[in-house]
């Protein structure tokens, strides 16, 4: 094919990309989390799957800007490793976001939200969460609608006891008519969440703000958190955070501020399905 077409190796390698990235499969160190279930693409054992990931690799040795990203640590901590590959190339400051010790951090926003105009430069989302029935109780499925102007994108989530220590997170990109036949789902005992979620960046800061709206359980009435990814702590953690809100508290790991137990319809003191453990995720594509 090359010779008939007139294709060289410099050519079809080289040249065509500016940097490759291999991600190595969980099929070469991390076996526990391989599995074909749920997986429409991937029907490969364990043996092919790794021989497969080495042949693909193998292919592009000899690129000048070639990364290889394996699986030394936990999924989270491989996609922050692959994204600071893309952004070393392209010059992009990322702060300490992208550290191996950075974790999420929430805060809980005191009322009333500063004017547009305190902000700096942000975007508005519309964001619309429903929890679905399972059979598991230890595991916890949802539906996300995220958009702008009526323009939409759907996540199916699904959150899996832990393995290894680990809470997994599998997400699927749905389309409209998916997202609609899964809706049917619906896990009566929750309410359907309705956010407002401005992200901004400042000082060379990723924020979140999330902010409830109704109808919703009284206990999300005026309720705002505010989420950033970071490895500082302690009055470092402070200083970053947005002098133009008010900052009631830190909330990370607070259970009482997790989706999941802000969305149940009945009390906490009367209802069986709150969840005292909402931490330790690595989310699974």
């Amino acid at each position: 094919m090359m010779a008939s077409n007139g294709w060289n190796n410099v050519e079809l390698r080289d040249n065509r990309y500016n940097q490759i990235i291999h991600m190595v499969s969980a099929a070469n160190g991390a076996e526990e989390f391989y599995s074909t279930e749920e997986h429409a693409c991937r029907s490969e054992g364990v043996e092919l799957a790794r021989d497969l990931d080495y042949k693909a690799a193998a292919s592009w040795v000899g690129h000048p800007y070639f990364d290889v990203i394996d699986n030394r640590q936990d999924f989270e901590s491989k996609i922050c490793r692959m994204i600071e590959c893309v952004c070393q190339k392209l010059g992009i400051d990322t702060g300490d976001r992208l550290r191996a010790s950075s974790r999420k951090v929430k805060f809980l926003v005191k009322a009333p939200l500063p004017a547009d105009t305190e902000f700096p430069p942000f975007q508005d989302f519309d964001v619309v969460h429903n929890y679905l029935q399972s059979n598991n109780p230890k595991m916890q499925a949802r539906l996300r609608k995220r958009g702008q102007k009526g323009h939409w994108s759907y996540i199916h989530t699904i959150r899996r006891p832990k393995m290894c220590g680990q809470v997994i997170e599998v997400k699927t990109q749905l389309t409209h008519r998916d997202y609609l036949n899964m809706l049917a789902q619906r896990d009566d005992s929750h309410f359907t969440i309705f956010k407002r979620r401005r992200c901004f960046l400042i000082n060379n800061q990723y924020f979140q703000l999330d902010i409830y709206r109704e109808p919703a359980h009284p206990r999300c009435r005026g309720l705002m958190l505010l989420e950033t990814y970071t490895a500082l702590t302690g009055d470092e953690l402070k200083n970053i955070l947005p002098q133009f809100l008010t900052i009631e508290k830190e909330v990370t790991n607070n259970p009482d501020y997790s989706m999941f137990n802000l969305s149940l319809r009945e009390e906490w003191n009367s209802n069986n399905k709150y969840c005292p453990n909402m931490h330790g995720t690595v989310p699974v594509i």
